[in-house]
């Protein structure tokens, strides 16, 4: 740093001089900040202000210890590198440091005195505040290797200015006689002094790092020696073990910490480390009731030798209760797939099967075999059609069947197939919101069955319920809904409507004298006589009541009923069914005819009834065993007997 020496009357050997003096303070002042450098990571562990008068302190030594090697330059002007070091103090120190560092100095060289002391302790005052001012311009960020290029520069500055205006250095031709060494000198020893330090400060940043990831990582980290007594740990290790620092641990052991089994078996395993110097990872471990995965790794020195080891251990209490309760619920779930009826497959947005169980596969018999994980719904759908699983499929084209049942994988429906052996599957597919499809397939096979025996055994439960037991023709009730379905129609159609009313001549006679079996096979035979009359599927037989019967032809004349009624008689008659109560010696039957259409029907289709229960009336009163005709046909009656 910068006061004053003698020697410029010697010419070029005296400033040959000052160069080789100055090279011992240079040397001083880089091993003062190289000394900071080395002890400043034991100041971290102090405060931030005592780290900054350590510092303080550490740069007004070293510009003291440059003034005690100052050169005299003039009588009572001294010439040293003593301002680097108060600009470094300033820009890497901040203003308590500074402070510090230039009231050591200042005092130091007041009590030197000499010729140029004002002029020097102004130096000082000045040399420092730039060093200040450099640290504001950083503040926000920190300092690098411009910006002491640029301290370095200004504090050159300063000096040529202080050689230059001060009347002491000016009278004495300092700036003349060694200003270019001095300042040179000076501008070199920030330079050097500002990389230490900014190699120092990178040091401590990258230290820091290392020192907080350590102390306050999650897990539990500790380094050990050969004797597996422990170096140090982070806070972790102090806070599971209940202690209040760091060094309250250092020294100690797992015997110190556990239980004498725990701690034996834990030194043997970290020995066996270090012995063979192979690793150990994810150990578990169980401490007061926590478990823990630990890993250790062998520390070697430069020679390659093993001096201790490293580990991290991680709480995994929590991973392992979540690890049991999956499995505990995987088992569930699976022991519940596995004894459900039902079966379960689930297919990604692209149509591959992602998971399916064994009821999946064996709810279909012959393509089974395809669905298994991995597998696209195309393949499995074409296996489908390649077995004749389901022989609905042939009557189409079964690749455009598979592109659209492919399609529609995914979206919601419920689908009812059967297959080629008769069987019957429920598919109801759901998507979900990630576009996973997901199908249930149940063998309905039972369910289906049991509704077609249903529907039939409904169908019969109507026949019957439509049908005489005895004759096995239509019954009253059937005809009364058969008869208002088939007038309406007529009517709608505006065609002509027939009607037969049958009763058997002398019935009761018939029975009390045969008995009432003969006169159940009597009633079968007319009805079977009167449905042997007709010939179309639209004309109807029924049991009127007793041993009445009625016949309603749609869509034929009086005319066309006419023949119906003596096709009916003449095949009666062939039956010759013998009858001694009769007058004509035989079963016979009296036929009443009624026909009707267009308004008749729309107005009143009872009227139809009303004529045939008229006419045949009439025959009967007229003698029995011959048909009477009522009929509005042309708006006239017609009357005909046989």
């Amino acid at each position: 740093m910068t006061c004053l020496l003698h020697g410029l009357e010697g010419g070029p050997n005296a400033v040959n001089g000052i160069w080789t003096q100055f090279g011992g303070n240079l040397s001083f002042v880089s091993l003062a900040m190289s000394l900071w450098a080395l002890f400043s990571i034991q100041f971290q562990r102090r405060s931030f202000r005592q780290e900054k008068i350590a510092f303080g302190i550490i740069a007004g030594g070293a510009s003291i210890g440059s003034i005690l090697l100052s050169i005299e330059f003039h009588p009572g002007i001294y010439i040293d590198l003593r301002f680097s070091p108060l600009a470094l103090a300033g820009m890497f120190g901040g203003p308590i440091a500074a402070a510090i560092a230039a009231s050591l100095a200042i005092a130091f060289r007041f009590a030197v005195a000499g010729t140029a002391m004002v002029d020097g302790i102004i130096t000082i005052a000045f040399a420092t505040g730039i060093g200040v001012a450099g640290h504001f311009w950083t503040r926000k960020r920190s300092p690098g290797f411009t910006d002491v290029i640029l301290l370095g520069l200004a504090l050159g500055a300063t000096l040529v200015a202080a050689m230059a205006l001060l009347p002491t250095l000016v009278t004495a031709h300092l700036l003349a006689g060694a200003g270019f060494p001095l300042t040179a000198l000076n501008c070199l020893a920030t330079v050097l002094g500002g990389i230490v330090l900014l190699k120092t400060q990178q040091w401590e940043l990258e230290r820091s790092i290392l020192v907080t990831a350590f102390s306050q990582s999650p897990d539990y980290l500790y380094v050990k020696d050969r004797n597996s007594r422990f170096i140090t740990v982070n806070e972790n290790m102090t806070r599971l073990f209940r202690f209040r620092t760091i060094a309250e641990m250092t020294g100690l052991s797992d015997f110190n910490l556990m239980s004498q089994p725990v701690a034996e078996e834990l030194y043997h395993l970290e020995q066996q480390v270090m012995e063979t110097g192979t690793p150990l990872i994810d150990s578990t471990e169980r401490i007061g009731g926590r478990f823990l995965l630990a890993s250790k790794v062998p520390l070697r020195d430069k020679q390659g030798r093993i001096i201790g080891l490293a580990g991290v251990t991680r709480d995994v209490t929590d991973r392992t209760a979540l690890e049991r309760e999956l499995r505990e619920s995987k088992n569930l779930l699976s022991h519940a797939m596995a004894n459900m009826s039902d079966g379960i497959a689930m297919y990604d947005s692209k149509g591959f099967l992602l998971f399916c169980n064994d009821q999946y596969r064996d709810a279909f018999p012959l393509s089974g075999d395809a669905r298994v994980v991995g597998a696209h719904i195309s393949d499995i759908l074409r296996r489908v059609v390649e077995t004749g699983e389901r022989p609905a499929i042939a009557e189409g084209d079964p690749e455009e069947w598979i592109k659209t049942a492919s399609a529609t994988l995914h979206s919601n429906k419920d689908e009812e197939v059967q297959f080629h052996n008769g069987d019957w599957r429920s598919i109801r597919t759901r998507i979900a919101g990630d576009g996973t499809a997901m199908a249930v397939v149940s063998d309905i096979t039972a369910t289906k069955q049991a509704e077609i025996a249903l529907r039939l055994s409904a169908e019969q439960l109507k026949n019957l319920a439509e049908t005489d037991g005895l004759t096995g023709i239509v019954n009253r009730r059937a005809f009364d809904e058969a008869f208002a379905r088939e007038t309406a129609g007529s009517a709608r159609k505006n065609t002509p409507f027939s009607l037969l009313m049958v009763d058997i001549d002398r019935f009761k006679a018939y029975n009390d004298t045969y008995g009432h079996p003969a006169g159940d096979e009597c009633l079968r035979v007319v009805s079977k006589c009167l449905r042997q009359s007709v010939s179309r599927p639209a004309d109807i037989v029924a049991r009127y009541g007793g041993e009445e019967f009625v016949v309603f032809l749609p869509d034929t004349s009086a005319k066309g009923a006419m023949i119906v009624a003596e096709q009916f008689a003449r095949r009666l008659s062939q039956e010759n069914i013998i009858h001694s109560g009769s007058e004509f010696g035989r079963i016979t039957a009296s036929i009443g005819i009624s026909c009707a259409t267009g308004a008749t029907l729309r107005t009143s289709p009872n009227r139809l009834l009303a004529e045939a229960d008229a006419a045949l009336y009439d025959a009967k009163t007229q003698g029995r065993n011959r048909i009477l005709a009522h009929s509005r046909e042309n708006g006239h009656a017609l009357k005909e007997t046989g």
